[in-house]
């Protein structure tokens, strides 16, 4: 049988009535862990991962730390065993207005006025713009490499509108596995860094199996198909940098040395672009990992979580 990572905390599932959906969330420790020095941390994930994601930095983290802390990280709207929404597009939005009532509810401000957060990719993306609109609420805040998205130009809006309207004809799906190994192997394939131990144990929590009318067992991706379609509002640079520098709590920003993101974008999104509006945050810390991909937390958990210490303490 191939090795299963053990973890070191193991978190409690949280299921919550968040605006009008049955949210899930792991919890490590409670709140009895809170300090000054010390607030509760909230960990948000990225497109097509779940909150379990984040249980090796969690590891790490009170291992470097010494001892626990009160950690959150949910499982975003139609990814993990948070209900999926009737509707048929994601909007950021949304992530924020979700984020807002979940802290209302686990970690309001008359009990807890700030805390510390963290997104990775697209929960990079979020926590960049909740740190602008409730900059009071924020202590700390790292970014593992959100980097926003290419700029749009108006000229895009009716090809971008037709796009979402012939998607909305065509149902959307994910692929389908025979078995917890498959599911492994396949995360293996997505990001070649991520041990074996690190991908069965992440394998049923990335998805779970299904049993179909003719008795055979499928394992299907923790996440609503839904997400795949485009989104029709374009991407406004600007009225995202606006957020930006609004944002007044220290920021550490962390990468890999082998993300690619031309892969994604091609030459619409440059890194000197990127650089450009990072610039306009007030007060930025940089730390690049090696070997290192996108997925930081899973590469390089240690290191991340050296770094990540030294900034939030």
């Amino acid at each position: 049988m191939s090795p299963v990572y053990q973890a070191r905390r193991v978190a409690q599932s949280v299921f919550l009535p968040l605006r009008g959906l049955r949210y899930h969330a792991h919890v490590w420790g409670d709140a009895s862990l809170v300090t000054a020095n010390r607030p509760p941390l909230l960990l948000l994930h990225g497109w097509m991962d779940v909150g379990a994601s984040f249980q090796f930095l969690v590891d790490e983290l009170a291992r470097r730390e010494g001892f626990d802390r009160w950690v959150i990280a949910p499982d975003w709207r139609g990814f993990g065993l948070t209900e999926t929404p009737k509707a048929d597009s994601y909007w950021f939005p949304d992530y924020l207005a979700d984020l807002d009532a979940l802290l209302d509810v686990l970690v309001p401000a008359e009990t807890f006025p700030t805390f510390d957060l963290v997104g990775h990719s697209m929960g990079g993306n979020v926590v960049m713009s909740y740190a602008g609109v409730r900059p009071e609420r924020i202590r700390r805040l790292v970014n593992l490499e959100g980097f926003g998205m290419p700029q749009t130009q108006p000229s895009q809006a009716p090809r971008r509108l037709k796009q979402w309207l012939d998607e909305l004809k065509t149902p959307q799906s994910l692929r389908t596995y025979a078995s917890a190994d498959e599911v492994a192997t396949r995360l293996i394939k997505n990001n070649p860094l991520l041990s074996p131990d690190k991908a069965n144990w992440l394998a049923p929590h990335w998805a779970q199996p299904q049993t179909a009318a003719d008795g055979t067992v499928q394992w299907h991706i923790l996440g609503d198909p839904a997400h795949k379609r485009v989104n029709p509002v374009l991407y406004q640079v600007e009225e995202i940098l606006q957020t930006w520098r609004l944002i007044t709590a220290p920021v550490l920003w962390a990468d890999g040395d082998q993300t690619d993101t031309g892969k994604w974008w091609g030459k619409r999104y440059p890194r000197s672009e990127f650089d450009a509006r990072l610039a306009v945050v007030p007060q930025v810390q940089r730390v690049r990992l090696s070997p290192c991909g996108h997925m930081l937390h899973h590469d390089q958990p240690a290191a991340l979580a050296a770094h990540m210490a030294a900034f939030l303490t």
